[in-house]
C-alpha cells in the first residue's frame, strides 16, 4: 500500500485537488464519490485530515469506512 504524509493528505481536501481523502487509524480513504463529502466537507468535518479522534462524536461507527476503498497509509 502506498504511503502518504499529512501534507499530501491535506492537499486532498476537495479544494486544492479533485480528490477528497480522509484518514482513520492510519489508513487513507478516497471519499470523492460520496455524496456526504461534497466539496470536502461532511457536517462539521473537513477532508484532508485524520479523523480518528473525531469518530467518538459521530452518530455512526467505524464500520462506515467499509464503504470506501483504502488507498494508502498515513505516515
Amino acid at each position: 500500500m502506498k504511503t502518504f504524509t499529512k501534507q499530501q493528505l491535506a492537499l486532498r481536501n476537495g479544494q486544492d485537488k479533485p480528490e477528497i481523502w480522509i484518514a482513520y487509524q492510519g489508513i487513507i480513504y478516497d471519499v470523492s464519490n460520496s455524496k456526504m463529502w461534497r466539496n470536502g466537507k461532511h457536517y462539521e468535518h473537513w477532508a484532508g485530515q485524520d479523523l480518528t479522534d473525531e469518530l467518538k462524536d459521530a452518530p455512526h461507527t467505524q464500520r462506515v469506512f467499509e464503504k470506501f476503498i483504502p488507498i494508502g497509509q498515513l505516515i
